[in-house]
């Protein structure tokens, strides 16, 4: 491996799935400005994932719909008439 290319500022933080409250501690370099109080009474770094292994359907076996931004609802909104006629 190449010399002086990996990071030295590894240290423990905290990773949360915000869709399912899930966390993990692990070491990591991501930088955050949140911190966290962990189960051992000590502060660590936030850092907040839309996805993790626990809420991603690959993983769960679940196929759940993630719609942040009631995309769905636009798609409805602006193809309706023609869903419409085509339902008649």
């Amino acid at each position: 491996m190449k010399e002086g290319i990996h990071p030295n500022n590894y240290r423990m933080v905290v990773f949360q799935d915000m869709s399912n409250g899930t966390s993990f501690i692990t070491r990591s370099t991501a930088s955050s400005r949140d911190t966290i109080k962990w189960e051992d009474g000590n502060e660590y770094p936030l850092i907040k994932l839309e996805i993790s292994n626990t809420s991603h359907p690959f993983y769960t076996g679940k196929m759940k719909l993630v719609d942040t931004a009631g995309r769905v609802d636009k798609y409805m909104n602006r193809y309706k008439n023609h869903i419409d006629k085509k339902a008649k």
